[in-house]
């Protein structure tokens, strides 16, 4: 964050293109807006912008009231699911020139362009608005492709007409990953949807993430993309096998067979203890959907060939996800907020696609689902090369 001297001098040379006021405190689309735009930086200024609220149009202090929630609002506005792909930005407290004011710093991103609910917003000068065809154009082409995500990288070999299903894109994911209106308005063709949804790489392959999610055969060009499911008739993987099944296909369509599944082999049972029956489940399906989900999202898809695992056991449940935790996350810190993606873009694509409603609260949500449902927390082991979580059965 920049000091207080650096911030002064911000707020003396008025609203920009890297500045913007606000007296609102719970106005929360115009500041998605407003860090959207700073984070697309149009005019290529390389330097951070800065939302100041607290402050009016004209930099006088508006009296608001700045505290602990505002400040914890405004960092969730990184994760909530609104912006895509996630902006870098910082939230703090400042007192300014005898004023209270938050100011949310963004970084200029590397993966262009932001949107929010699918709409771009930009700022040129004093003024913010949504991006125009050309304008969202320009941002594409101002993506730094040397520094992105392996799942933004072109398949090499792979063909957008030969190996995406088109029709899929067209009537499933365009219509969810865009406001309605956009396509419309803009009248882009369909080269230019797949760049701006970071679907294609500058050379006209499909991205990693275009084949995991829209591919006709996406085990052919990544042979462990799939979900393994084995039920097993004792407490060890040695014990006969009572059930097995491959789950192939794009994401999309793993995960919904996967959900599927895990409700299929759930067993319920009825408490009579009480005045009221009560049913009970083995395990809460919430809790393993989140589970099973952050494992196919997070997984190592770049050199492994190996599947996610979900080995269903007598007395335990047990989800093994290839590759390590990533970034932030650690052996020290895995499950207890931190997040880090290794795979943005199809976290951003299952999020568009209804899969996931925030980031970074499915391990929240099976500690919470799996303590209301009767058992134990979940355990997780962070190993070098994959990271396996056990969920133990109701008592």
């Amino acid at each position: 964050m920049l000091g207080d001297a650096e911030l002064m001098g911000r707020i003396e040379d008025g609203e920009s293109d890297r500045v913007e006021f606000t007296a609102s405190t719970t106005d929360l689309d115009k500041f998605r807006e407003a860090i959207c735009a700073f984070a697309n930086d149009l005019p290529g200024n390389g330097e951070p912008g800065l939302l100041f609220i607290g402050l009016q149009d004209d930099g006088r202090c508006a009296g608001s009231t700045i505290d602990d929630g505002l400040l914890q609002t405004l960092g969730g506005l990184r994760t909530d699911g609104k912006i895509l792909p996630f902006p870098v930005m910082e939230v703090a407290r400042r007192r300014l020139r005898d004023c209270d004011v938050a100011v949310v710093q963004v970084e200029p991103s590397d993966n262009r362009p932001l949107k929010v609910d699918g709409r771009c917003w930009i700022r040129t000068g004093p003024r913010r608005g949504q991006a125009t065809a050309e304008e969202e154009r320009r941002l594409t082409e101002k993506r730094r492709w040397g520094n992105v995500p392996y799942d933004m990288h072109g398949v090499a070999g792979a063909a957008v007409e030969a190996d995406m299903d088109m029709r899929a894109f067209e009537n499933d994911y365009l219509p969810s990953a865009v406001s309605p209106e956009v396509p419309a308005e803009n009248r882009r063709d369909r080269g230019a949807q797949l760049r701006a949804l970071r679907l294609v790489a500058p050379n006209g392959a499909p991205t990693v993430t275009a084949i995991l999610m829209l591919g006709r055969d996406p085990r052919y060009w990544f042979p462990g993309a799939y979900l393994q499911f084995v039920r097993y008739a004792g407490t060890e993987v040695t014990s006969d096998i009572l059930d097995h099944a491959e789950l192939s296909g794009p994401l999309p369509e793993q995960l919904r067979e996967a959900d599927r599944v895990l409700r299929l082999n759930i067993a319920n049972a009825l408490d009579t203890r009480g005045e009221r029956h009560v049913e009970v489940r083995s395990y809460p399906y919430e809790a393993l959907r989140e589970l099973v989900r952050n494992a196919a999202i997070h997984r190592n898809y770049e050199n492994s060939h190996t599947p996610v695992r979900i080995s269903w056991l007598a007395d335990r449940v047990e989800i093994l996800s290839p590759g390590s935790a990533f970034g932030e996350v650690g052996r020290d810190n895995f499950g207890r907020g931190a997040t880090s993606y290794r795979n943005p873009t199809i976290a951003e694509a299952m999020k568009n696609m209804g899969f996931m409603q925030r980031f970074g609260i499915g391990i929240e949500t099976a500690r919470r689902t799996l303590a209301e449902n009767g058992n134990p927390p979940p355990e997780f082991d962070v190993q070098d090369a994959f990271v396996l979580v056990t969920v133990r059965r109701r008592p």
